[in-house]
């Protein structure tokens, strides 16, 4: 595997350091991390290099690809060659065009919550084997206490504004998605789509939106006045 020589891009506390350790330590091309804004939409924190960087920004405006499912289901998630995908059409191309090829990420947590997702990437098929997931997910916790040492000394700064925003209303949302789950018969991916094109037509944050989810049993429709 190629190593990557470049630095985390973002110089937000928490993090940078150790997603650049993860491209020598696990020989990948590249490596990021993402968070969840107020919007429950995974958002760039942190990457190495231009096409990491391309990776997180692509699936944060599309809303598909492996690090979402990720963060959504809250388990480890990867794709051998993006290429010869099916599962995240809005992303695929895009990525491959900039030599994205194979992907794995795992979720990252915060007092039991999944906050975000810890990505690497290669630069060309390559068949990830349990041992990677399981090492990958094990790095996530290095990063994870990181991450509570940010919170703990009340660092200022978007990303960890992210953070407690999350660990506060994160909870309360993925039992929304549980709820959608069960009463349209669909999988986790889906329900969250829902919920937070919910919120968009309300221009309200998503944790609202499931707090009435849960206590009217209805997602909300759009706003008739907001033009």
């Amino acid at each position: 595997m190629r190593r990557g020589r470049a630095g985390a891009r973002g110089g937000r506390p928490g993090g940078g350091e150790i997603v650049t350790a993860a491209v020598d330590l696990f020989g990948t091309s590249g490596a990021g991390l993402m968070v969840a804004d107020e919007q429950d939409t995974l958002r760039y924190a942190a990457a190495t290099d231009g096409p990491g960087r391309v990776l997180e920004e692509v699936q944060s405006e599309t809303g598909q690809g492996p690090c979402v499912d990720t963060f959504v289901d809250g388990r480890p998630v990867a794709t051998d060659d993006l290429a010869a995908e099916q599962r995240w059409l809005a992303s695929r191309d895009v990525l491959v065009g900039h030599g994205v090829r194979a992907v794995l990420g795992v979720p990252v947590r915060l007092g039991g919550v999944v906050v975000g997702s810890l990505d690497v990437y290669l630069d060309r098929p390559h068949r990830w084997d349990d041992s990677e997931h399981a090492a990958l997910t094990r790095y996530a916790q290095v990063l994870q206490m990181s991450l509570r040492s940010a919170l703990a000394a009340r660092h200022t700064g978007e990303l960890v504004r992210q953070l407690q925003y999350a660990l506060d209303y994160r909870v309360v949302i993925e039992r929304a998605v549980g709820y959608v789950m069960a009463a349209r018969r669909t999988d986790a991916v889906t329900a969250f789509d829902l919920l937070r094109r919910a919120a968009r037509n309300r221009r309200r944050k998503v944790a609202d939106v499931a707090e009435e989810l849960l206590a009217t049993g209805r997602l909300p429709g759009p706003d008739r006045g907001s033009g």
